[in-house]
């Protein structure tokens, strides 16, 4: 094993990483600094820094982040429209990049020269943390405790915990958690437990965010989103830094039972995993977006970035967030949202985001004399379309004949 000084951990106070504290404090014989950021989990952060304290922890990061996590990190993202495999919009990769990028620069700072990290050898998490820290920091040292020790099932877990004198949760104790559970102002995710089985639904209770459609106000509710260059910046009018936004949005949503999604997908490392994940503010965003450049993006600048987007999407997903080709993909698609001004309105009524309008007054490519239906004196010509299909039919023509030719000869 090789010599450590100094490691930070990405530390949540929880059951995992308070066992990952103690065991690399035994294990590699050096000091541990622990870093807890806040990415909107609505969940209590402080606590994790009495447990550090008790556990010898001398040095503790405990950061807000959630302004940098949706203006750095989902915004840009939903720039792009960016839905992995069809329906995911990616809530739990967005956020690794960024707890990889503290989780170095706080090594620098405290002179540490490893990190480490809870994820396990099964899940994506790991590729995403180490990825995004080595393009970071090249010669970083990374230590995954769930590759190296024999705790690999929640027994042994609570088992070496009570025997370190590590607090555990009654129901960890119990077995009561049924589900392992990511959540960040973007989304909460849901895996393992009754959902390991593909064919069988989850349990109504397990959703957090939302309401079940069902259950939903049985009045819409219509909401305004103002644009600046592809971004949102208000909500009904009022101006909202980008967390607030998200925020928001995340309340109207889950209110109208917006956001939820039962999905098995293609993780990197080679398996397919089910998961159910609540996004009611990213749902919002993406139809809302979508609408915003309809009227504000040239047809071919649309066709070229839904035909990135999917690319785009499984970078984010296996953990390319800082790569070279990622870059140069984001400063395309920032690019092309510097047009994408105006408003959009839309309904939310039980689980759904009806788009009721959209307006640009600077940037609209929309001409509706061009457009209608009735007499547009002159503006668009419309015997011009017969030369227009005849050139576009010209190869199919040929085509076509020549496959006569061959037809008829076989006869």
């Amino acid at each position: 094993m090789d010599k450590v000084d100094k490691i930070v951990l990405a530390y949540s106070g929880g059951l995992d990483t308070s066992v990952i504290l103690k065991w690399l404090q035994e294990t590699y014989e050096c000091e541990v600094v622990t870093f807890t950021a806040d990415l909107g989990q609505k969940e209590e952060v402080e606590p994790a820094r009495k447990k550090a304290k008790a556990a010898g922890v001398k040095q503790i990061f405990i950061e807000d982040l959630k302004e940098e996590f949706v203006r750095d990190y989902v915004f840009p993202m939903f720039r792009a429209n960016t839905v992995y495999e069809g329906e995911y919009l990616l809530g739990t990769s967005i956020a690794r990049p960024l707890i990889a990028k503290r989780l170095v620069e706080i090594a620098k700072q405290t002179g540490a020269d490893a990190i480490s990290h809870g994820a396990t050898g099964k899940g994506n998490d790991q590729v995403r943390f180490e990825l995004g820290a080595y393009a970071l920091m090249p010669d970083v040292k990374v230590i995954a405790p769930w590759r190296e020790w024999d705790l690999l099932s929640r027994e042994k877990l609570i088992a070496y915990a009570e025997k370190q004198g590590i607090p555990v949760d009654f129901k960890k104790k119990k077995g009561a958690a049924p589900y392992s559970m990511d959540a960040n102002l973007l989304h909460v995710s849901y895996e393992g437990g009754v959902l390991e089985d593909p064919n069988v639904a989850p349990e109504e209770s397990m959703w957090r965010m939302t309401i079940s459609p069902e259950k939903a106000p049985n009045r819409g509710e219509n909401v305004q989103l103002t644009y600046k260059s592809g971004n949102i910046v208000a909500i009904n009018g009022k101006k909202m830094s980008p967390a607030n936004v998200l925020g928001e949005l995340n309340r109207l949503g889950g209110k109208h039972g917006v956001g939820r999604l039962d999905l098995v997908e293609n993780r990197y490392v080679g398996m397919k995993s089910r998961g159910c994940y609540e996004t009611p503010g990213g749902a919002i965003m993406l139809k809302a977006h979508r609408a915003i450049e309809s009227i504000t993006l040239d047809r071919e600048v649309v066709a070229l970035k839904d035909d990135l987007m999917p690319r785009y999407a499984r970078l984010i997903y296996n953990g390319y967030w800082f790569s070279p080709e990622r870059l140069l993909i984001q400063s395309l698609i920032d690019e092309s949202q510097l047009p994408v001004n105006g408003s959009v309105d839309l309904k939310l009524y039980k689980g759904n985001v009806q788009v009721l309008g959209r307006k640009s007054i600077r940037n609209s490519l929309f001409d509706g004399r061009i457009a209608s239906f009735e007499d547009d004196k002159g503006a668009y010509n419309q015997a011009d379309a017969e030369g227009f299909i005849k050139l576009n039919a010209l190869r199919l023509r040929i085509g076509a004949k020549q496959n006569l030719k061959l037809n008829k000869n076989k006869i």
